[in-house]
């Protein structure tokens, strides 16, 4: 389906102009994104990634997005979008996809996780981030 990697990587382009990787209400509310220590990367490129995410309070869709690095940290890509359930309990995600023009290995990864929100504020959907998570992750071939 076409509509969650454009909505990942609209997403993973909006956290990266995030001012701050969390906010208070995150700590408040617990709300929190987490990402698997491993990932899996298919023989044509596609990889996968999972974790969990809580989240309460949303007046938009919100969705979890996560971003991809290997080699050169400054170079993301955006690995899907899915979208969240904002009811407080802890929920599984799981994000797929292949980097555009690059090819990532089996082995360490860097990897970033956004819980974004897209709040309606004056007729305008504005991101407000719920939770955010930086880690390193295994890549295995799957």
């Amino acid at each position: 389906m076409f509509l969650r990697p454009a909505l990942g990587a609209a997403a993973a382009a909006l956290a990266l102009f995030a001012a701050t990787p969390s906010t208070p209400a995150a700590a408040e509310t617990h709300e929190s994104v987490t990402v698997d220590s491993k990932g899996r990367i298919a023989p044509d490129g596609t990889i996968t990634l999972t974790g969990t995410y809580r989240c309460v309070g949303s007046t938009g869709p919100v969705f979890v997005s996560s971003m991809i690095a290997q080699s050169d940290p400054s170079i993301r890509h955006g690995i899907g979008g899915s979208l969240a359930v904002c009811d407080g309990k802890e929920h599984r995600w799981e994000n797929t996809g292949k980097p555009y023009n690059r090819v990532m290995k089996a082995g360490t990864a860097q990897v970033e996780v956004t819980l974004m929100e897209l709040r309606p504020q004056g007729g305008l959907p504005l991101p407000a981030f719920h939770a955010t998570k930086q880690q390193d992750v295994r890549l295995a071939k799957s």
